[in-house]
């Protein structure tokens, strides 16, 4: 490994000549500094990131926890955050809370063993009003933007988040002005912002154009390809007789969707299907699914914009990205006769 005094030796100069040169300090000739600059170029000279970071209490690392590295909405943002924080030279360390409170706790305690600069966290949502660490990187200071809406145990941060309410309504006159007046919603976690938001836009959207809400229409569905499948079995147990399905999420009306198609189901033809999120697979599936593009590129550098004011010092208020609808074929008119009548 070169060392400043392997280029002080080969250069004819001094040691502190060659860090003044490197840190391009005022007090030395431009000749000097790019003749300096040159030489530990070409021989192989890498700065030792940790020793600058002892000197000005400052890493350059970011941290960053998000659910798993095969969710679909956190991808997009993860390469956007990491383009950007790469512009401003950071560095990203990636984590994986898996959806997990415990493993969420340590794996944030590990950034900040570590100094991170700052943490992004997409937060494991949860009942209780208090969560230690959220409540340990207040007391620190530790600069934290959340990916994400904001619960009681975590509302004192500042995040950047989709409108998933005005989305979802969006999604729910969608399927009015098609027709449809018997639109089940197959929901998500009842303990997580985003899912109450959703079902919440829903309601609205109903409400609006004065059509009752139905208990017997609102499905438990979780978030998963798997608990979307489930809750569509369900749905053909109870037969309810909705003429659209309007999903908490891609996943959730994918798996939906393909439990319905085998089971014989015409989409749009006999049931409309309409998810949020605009995963890759939802413009890939047998029928193209109608759904909410939400805007995870521009999350992930709106959040990047955040953590440099928190870093400058600056309290910057939180930020409500609109989503716009995608239709594809997968919503259509209503149909002249109920399935299975």
């Amino acid at each position: 490994m070169v060392r400043l005094k392997d280029i002080a030796a080969v250069g004819g100069v001094s040691v502190m000549t060659v860090s003044k040169a490197l840190r391009d300090k005022p007090d030395l000739s431009a000749g000097t500094k790019l003749r300096i600059q040159a030489l530990a170029q070409q021989m192989g000279y890498v700065p030792d990131a940790s020793a600058s970071g002892l000197r000005n209490r400052k890493t350059r690392l970011l941290g960053l926890v998000i659910p798993a590295p095969t969710d679909p909405i956190y991808s997009r943002v993860l390469l956007a955050l990491e383009s950007t924080a790469y512009e401003r030279g950071f560095d990203l360390l990636l984590a994986h809370s898996l959806g997990q409170v415990d493993r969420e706790d340590s794996v944030i305690r590990r950034f900040m063993s570590r100094r991170v600069d700052g943490i992004f966290i997409a937060p494991v949502y949860r009942m209780e009003s208090t969560a230690p660490i959220f409540n340990d990187l207040l007391k620190q200071g530790i600069p934290t933007v959340l990916l994400g809406q904001r619960a009681p145990f975590c509302e004192q941060f500042v995040n950047v988040e989709t409108d998933d309410l005005g989305a979802s309504e969006a999604v729910t006159r969608h399927l009015i002005s098609l027709g449809h007046r018997r639109i089940a919603f197959f929901a998500g976690p009842s303990y997580s912002p985003w899912a109450q938001e959703r079902i919440e836009g829903y309601r609205r959207g109903l409400r609006d154009a004065g059509i009752p809400l139905e208990d017997r229409l609102v499905f438990h569905a979780g978030s998963t390809l798997e608990e979307g499948a489930s809750a569509a079995l369900q749905y053909i147990q109870e037969n309810p007789e909705a003429t659209a399905i309007q999903g908490v999420n891609d996943l959730v009306a994918i798996g939906a969707a393909e439990t319905l198609l085998n089971q014989g189901v015409r989409i749009p033809h006999d049931l409309s299907v309409a998810g949020f999120g605009n995963v890759l697979v939802s413009e890939f599936f047998r029928v193209p699914l109608t759904t909410v593009r939400q805007p995870k590129l521009r999350l992930g550098s709106v959040a990047m914009e955040l953590m440099r004011k928190l870093l400058e010092g600056e309290r910057p208020a939180s930020v409500r990205i609109p989503a716009e609808l995608e239709l594809r074929a997968s919503t259509g008119p209503v149909p002249t006769r109920l399935p299975g009548a």
